[in-house]
């Protein structure tokens, strides 16, 4: 009974760990969120459009363009901002001010499997990729936009790194908490739970990362060891600037270092009061609004010159002489803001990897090593058990004297008739092939 509570445990966390991995909560938000459709920031007046992208897998995902009314010239500079994980569009607000007044515009769209796109579960980057590719091919083709930067936080910086190297086009990147590589990362969070008392061998993490990898590859459809932005820096030329906080135990700033030391580009590191999901400082915005300005080409005389770019976290709507639509206030207060519809908070929404899903996914993988080295791996008395053989229904990773799964309890002779005797793996070392099931 202790062994079969011991694997409960973790088979639970195993199935969790890859949840967090591609199907973390969504992000969900009202329209209000994003703010009205027409505001005024400073003396200028603005209108978000919004509409829907299709990516080369045929999936909808949601976008935002915002954009000046009395434009200075037919093409301008844009922003495409991208969100971390268990995140949405809605995450740009916060930045809007600094790009509008700026004279650019700011683009934002959920990935698919986030927020209102269609998608079941995220790649943190592999697919993400592709939408970004997608968003980037529509501004180039509407003739509405010049000059081209990134914006990325977490996974959204990731994606960045991932889509640069084969993307000299984009004129910068402000890459914002990336992680190094992914495997990295799980190791690191083992090495965390170790100096908590955790006790697991090398060879059991390696073993476990292997039977992620391999579900994760079934049901999402990508290879875990494909998610390493690290390994993509030395061939990405695009200026970029470098952001971490220094008290972020989830993605620590060594991940950005170790990048921005590989990177091949022109770079600049900036290090962070705050964690990895605290709002940014207005040093911050100062060093980002003089990096925009340079490499996407602005002109001084577009900046507005009553308008504060880091406008004290708020939204632009929230900002300026003439408030919303054209009401004469130097902020809209909590009636003007109701009357709106626009006093949905932020704080609300629960956006990103917080503390408690950090917490809950370093969680589920301790409580799946804390198993992942007691059953299976000595020789039983009869022998040694025989190859590893993948659940025909949940994917799970069993060991070979295991007659059933031991996630789901599928009978091993199930998984055997669906492959035609191939549900057996070959070769179960760490660095063994098998991807699949």
């Amino acid at each position: 009974f202790e062994d079969m509570s011991y694997w409960k445990q973790a088979q639970v966390g195993y199935q969790e760990l890859v949840n967090a991995i591609i199907r973390p909560p969504r992000a969900d938000y009202d329209d209000a969120h994003l703010g009205p459709k027409q505001f005024y920031f400073g003396k200028e007046k603005f209108q978000r459009t919004d509409f829907e992208l299709r990516n080369e897998r045929g999936m909808r995902f949601v976008c935002s363009h915002w954009e000046p009314m009395n434009r200075r010239a037919a093409e301008l500079p844009c922003v495409i901002y991208m969100h971390g994980n268990s995140s949405a569009r809605v995450e740009a607000v916060p930045q809007l001010s600094l790009c509008l007044a700026l004279g650019a515009t700011m683009f934002a769209f959920d990935f698919s499997g986030s927020g209102r796109s269609d998608g079941e579960y995220v790649s943190l980057g592999f697919f993400e990729r592709e939408d970004l590719k997608v968003v980037v091919d529509f501004l180039r083709a509407s003739e509405r936009v010049s000059t081209i930067a990134l914006w990325g936080r977490s996974m959204g910086a990731a994606t960045a790194l991932l889509h640069g190297d084969r993307d000299p086009s984009i004129a910068a990147m402000i890459l914002d908490s990336p992680f190094a590589d992914l495997t990295m990362l799980a190791e690191e969070m083992v090495d965390k739970g170790r100096e908590s008392g955790l006790t697991v061998p090398g060879f059991v993490v390696s073993i476990a990362i292997r039977w992620i990898r391999s579900s994760v590859q079934k049901q999402a459809g990508f290879n875990i060891n494909d998610l390493s932005p690290i390994a993509h820096a030395d061939q990405c030329f695009i200026p970029a600037l470098f952001v971490a906080g220094e008290g972020d135990d989830f993605i620590k700033h060594h991940h950005s270092q170790q990048i921005h030391e590989k990177y091949a580009g022109d770079k600049n590191l900036v290090i962070v009061e705050g964690d990895h999901n605290s709002p940014r400082p207005r040093f911050l915005f100062d060093s980002v609004t003089i990096f925009l300005q340079t490499y996407l080409q602005i002109p001084p005389d577009w900046s507005l010159p009553d308008a504060d770019p880091y406008n004290n976290g708020y939204p632009p709507w929230q900002s300026g002489m003439h408030g919303f639509m054209g009401s004469s206030v130097a902020r809209l207060d909590d009636v003007q803001m109701r009357m709106a519809g626009l006093d949905a908070s932020f704080d609300d929404l629960n956006l990103g990897m917080t503390a408690e899903r950090q917490h809950e996914t370093q969680q589920a993988l301790y409580n799946m090593l804390g198993a992942g080295g007691r059953v299976g791996n000595s020789p039983p008395a009869d022998g040694p058990p025989g190859p590893e053989w993948a659940c025909v229904m949940c994917t799970f990773i069993n060991n070979g004297s295991s007659s059933a799964c031991m996630a789901c309890g599928t009978p091993k002779s199930q998984s055997a008739a669906a492959g035609d005797g191939g549900g057996a793996r070959e070769g179960g070392g760490a660095g063994g092939g098998g991807d699949g099931g």
